[in-house]
């Protein structure tokens, strides 16, 4: 926004500053929970070390690579918490991030592209169609195993043939939903009640295929289907951050586009959009971030609706700012979620999906009431 001289009003500036303060902030809260989450547990680690931890670990791994010669930064919590911060606790917390950010980035941009409040990949069937498709992989061709542990209870062989069958049963879903959408349009009420049909359709193939499985499978299906980040390797998560990070950077460059179908379909085409092209691609990304995130961790609901509505009645519904202020608020919520699970009950640890189930109900009936209303 510019006056004719060049010039940008102070109070949009205002405006603008306070959506990038928040969201700033946001990362601040996040970065506080993420040491405090690593701290907590069965093992309690004081904030410190754990700060000091991973500094002198990355110290390590960059002078392992590059021969620096660089110094610690503190030699008095000498290697003593690597094991329990460096291979249990932080691929969790990793794992929570960037899970609450690829499926708070697919809801954002699902709600955008379909126009529906709605819109998410649990309450649209998508995830119940990755978690048919993930089962498929484990109990058809063999790639899940059950472990003796809780903490690797369910090991995925073969991340690529599980990844790629949830995402090929997440595009048919996806197929569905846009072919609805255009068909009987996407009203809240038609993309539930698809959601539901859908929802039951998978959650019944994936019954079944549990039915004739043995003993061994039925264990790894019905634990994995608990979505939880606790499984989480090193691995998985960088596959995961790989295609979130993509996906994100792609709904990113694409914010000027959700505007303009927010604005409504012929208003966006007015103004140059393609609007069937930036739909259909945009819910075939968010298949992919969603196939990649239930392959590995399982069914994890309502992140991606609850997280979007939240950043709205903050910082409004521009994409420019509601795109990473979903990121964060979505890496903050599941993180957050996690370090609560590993606490309430403890010394057992609740999966994450429990949680955030429990959060999300309440504000799925809220927004389904408040439609009917208006």
């Amino acid at each position: 926004m510019h006056f004719a001289d060049g010039t940008v009003p102070e109070d949009y500036l205002t405006y603008i500053r306070h959506k990038h303060l928040w969201i700033l902030g946001g990362l601040c809260a996040l970065f506080v929970l993420f040491i405090l989450s690593i701290s907590v547990g069965a093992v309690g680690i004081p904030a410190y070390d754990v700060f000091l931890t991973l500094v002198n670990g990355l110290i390590d791994r960059i002078d392992g690579v590059l021969h620096l010669g660089i110094p610690h930064v503190s030699d008095t919590v000498s290697h003593k918490w690597d094991a329990i911060v460096w291979n249990i606790r932080l691929p969790q917390a990793l794992a929570a991030v960037v899970a609450g950010v690829g499926l708070s980035v697919a809801g954002v941009a699902m709600q955008s592209i379909l126009r529906n409040p709605l819109g998410s990949p649990f309450t649209l069937g998508i995830s119940n169609a990755g978690a048919f498709g993930a089962a498929v992989s484990v109990i058809l061709l063999g790639t899940g195993t059950m472990q003796s542990t809780i903490a690797g209870a369910v090991t995925i062989n073969n991340p690529y043939v599980t990844t790629l069958l949830a995402f090929f049963f997440c595009l048919l879903a996806t197929a569905v939903i846009l072919l609805i959408s255009k068909v009987r349009g996407a009203s809240p009420e038609v993309m539930v009640l698809a959601g539901v049909a859908l929802s039951s359709l998978f959650t019944a193939g994936t019954m079944f295929l549990q039915y004739f499985a043995d003993d061994s499978q039925l264990a790894a299906v019905v634990f994995w289907t608990f979505g939880d980040v606790g499984r989480a390797t090193w691995e998985t998560v960088g596959l995961m951050a790989v295609i979130v990070a993509a996906a994100t950077l792609f709904f990113a460059v694409n914010r000027w586009n959700y505007n303009a179908i927010d604005a409504g379909d012929e208003t966006a085409k007015g103004l140059g959009v393609n609007v069937e092209s930036v739909r259909n691609i945009g819910m075939v990304v968010a298949a992919l971030v969603s196939a990649v995130i239930v392959s590995f961790l399982g069914v994890i609901g309502f992140v991606g609706l609850v997280c979007p509505h939240m950043v709205r009645r903050i910082i409004g519904d521009d994409q420019r700012f509601l795109i990473p202020g979903s990121c964060v608020m979505g890496a903050v919520l599941l993180l957050a979620a996690d370090t609560v699970a590993r606490l309430i009950v403890a010394p057992y640890v609740l999966p994450v999906a429990v949680l955030t189930a429990f959060m999300g109900a309440p504000v799925f009936i809220y927004l389904l009431l408040r439609g009917y209303r208006s």
